[in-house]
């Protein structure tokens, strides 16, 4: 029977929510061998292969084709897989891992509320200090596709890979753009996100592979999976 390759997140909270949706739908996946191997297997549906990936991992692999389908935040898809939308589908939001991927700056910058703002201190920033504001992210494309819409120019980026949100306090950076989703992590680092600075509203979402394999048993495969869960799956 043609089978269908659907990679979901590897570990955390993200994986056990996905998992939990799946369970919701009668389809029940569980990680075969020990914790340290990324094997999974699916029951309650013939034609399902399941693979764990890291959730950063699988934008690329829909990307490419190498599965069909693929569980993942929508800001990782946006931001990872560039000119996306020729190659993936976002076919269904799930319902959890919701954050905001936002604009912030610090809590004492009274007089900055908005990106325009921004824009203002950046000038007077490089007039004082001979270099743009450093604005630290790990989401690079989706920074500057922001940034340019808002008409801000005068930046750098500086990659963050760690705990982002104390950049201004480490004098590293003097704003950044991160995900969030209660604020309290900004809060405790005397931070706020300015009025028009969000960038994406993201949330685990059900990703198809345009560019994967898709004969006539893959399509009626896709189509078996579509019902049982209960959701549009549309190439």
């Amino acid at each position: 029977m043609t089978a269908l390759t659907l990679g979901l997140p590897s570990k955390g909270r993200l994986q056990a929510d996905t998992i939990g949706w799946f369970a919701a739908r009668g389809i029940d996946i569980a990680r075969t061998g020990d914790a340290r191997q990324y094997a999974a297997r699916a029951r309650g549906i013939d034609g399902l292969e399941v693979v764990m990936l890291s959730a950063g991992e699988i934008p690329r692999e829909l990307a490419s084709g190498r599965i069909h389908l693929g569980v993942t935040g929508e800001d990782l898809i946006r931001e990872r897989a560039p000119g996306w939308q020729d190659r993936i589908v976002l076919a269904a939001g799930l319902g959890f891992g919701h954050a905001d991927l936002i604009v912030a700056v610090p809590a004492f910058w009274v007089d900055v509320e908005t990106m325009a703002d921004l824009d203002e201190v950046a000038e007077a920033f490089r007039a004082r200090h001979g270099h743009g504001l450093r604005i630290a992210t790990k989401y690079h494309n989706l920074t500057r596709a922001f940034f340019q819409s808002k008409g801000v120019a005068d930046y750098r980026l500086a990659d963050s890979q760690g705990a982002t949100e104390a950049g201004p306090k480490n004098q590293s950076c003097e704003a950044i753009v991160d995900i969030t989703s209660s604020g309290g992590t900004l809060r405790a680092n005397h931070l706020k996100p300015l009025a028009d600075g969000l960038i994406l509203q993201s949330q685990a979402t059900l990703c198809l592979s345009r560019a994967a394999e898709w004969g006539d048993g893959e399509r009626a495969a896709l189509a078996r999976l579509a019902e049982r869960l209960g959701v549009a799956l549309t190439l």
